[in-house]
């Protein structure tokens, strides 16, 4: 093996087990986003500065909405999977479909479903839905950092054979050194994006112009996504979309940039919150 290669960390998918109760990263990966993204959902709507008066819904329909969010995301997340990558093998195997905690959730999938939670308890709650938007968009890279980590333990989703001093030999995915993409994406869908979005959000108020903050995640996610997908991350094999220079992911991703920049367009011609 090359001596430049960084040895992948072996880390038992299991973090916990108790009798025949066994509770793995990946589930507290989700767990650990969702919270965090929560209590800083919490922050923003404790924040009148930073929506030009009264913030858009209370703290207690902030923690309301944890569990619709919570819902959107996993299902959302698994259908999406189950959907748009590996229908033939889920349609030959149903029983397989809730088996979450053994990875498979698609991230696009999981927009979609938090997109309909998002317009569903803002019907009911008499909220702006576009703040609502704004407000999940802020808070989901904590979400996607955690994800990414748990692809990287459950050694899935995993990088193109590569010569970078810092590639890896991951399990099941043949003894050459590849990318580790699911670490870049944690990068730049977890860090850079939540840096870009606080930038936003508290020194250029753009809560204050609902819709924006939202347009701002599709598009960066998008960028990031293509980026990784196209420079970094193993296509997915057999894929109708995966044809030349584009993947699923890519595919995926453009409408999200598409309906970005609509939003910011529209952001920018309604008028600003008022003070």
């Amino acid at each position: 093996m090359d001596l430049l290669v960084i040895p992948y960390p072996l880390i038992d998918p299991v973090a916990l087990q108790i009798g025949p109760v066994s509770v793995r990263w990946y589930g507290l990966a989700y767990m650990a986003g969702i919270l965090l993204g929560w209590l800083y959902a919490r922050r923003l709507v404790s924040r009148p500065d930073l929506w030009g008066g009264k913030p858009p819904m209370t703290i207690t329909q902030a923690d309301d909405f944890l569990l619709w969010i919570t819902l959107g995301i996993v299902l959302g997340g698994r259908i999406g999977f189950v959907l748009f990558y590996e229908p033939s093998y889920f349609w030959a195997n149903p029983a397989e479909i809730p088996a979450v905690w053994n990875g498979g959730m698609s991230f696009h999938g999981g927009l979609l479903g938090v997109v309909v939670a998002v317009y569903v308890f803002s019907r009911i709650k008499h909220i702006n839905p576009l703040s609502l938007g704004d407000i999940a968009s802020a808070a989901t890279p904590f979400g996607l950092f955690f994800g990414r980590l748990a692809n990287f333990i459950n050694s899935e989703v995993v990088g193109r054979v590569s010569d970078v001093p810092w590639a890896m030999v991951f399990p099941g995915a043949g003894d050459l050194p590849r990318h580790p993409s699911q670490l870049y994406e944690a990068a730049l869908e977890g860090v850079v994006l939540f840096i870009i979005l606080r930038i936003a959000t508290h020194r250029y108020q753009a809560l204050t112009r609902p819709g924006t903050v939202f347009g701002l995640f599709l598009i960066f996610y998008g960028i990031f996504r293509s980026l990784v997908e196209e420079f970094a991350r193993e296509p997915h094999a057999g894929h109708p979309m995966d044809v030349g220079i584009f993947t699923p992911g890519i595919v995926y991703s453009l409408p999200m940039i598409a309906v970005g920049l609509w939003l910011i367009w529209r952001a920018r011609r309604e008028p600003a919150l008022a003070s």
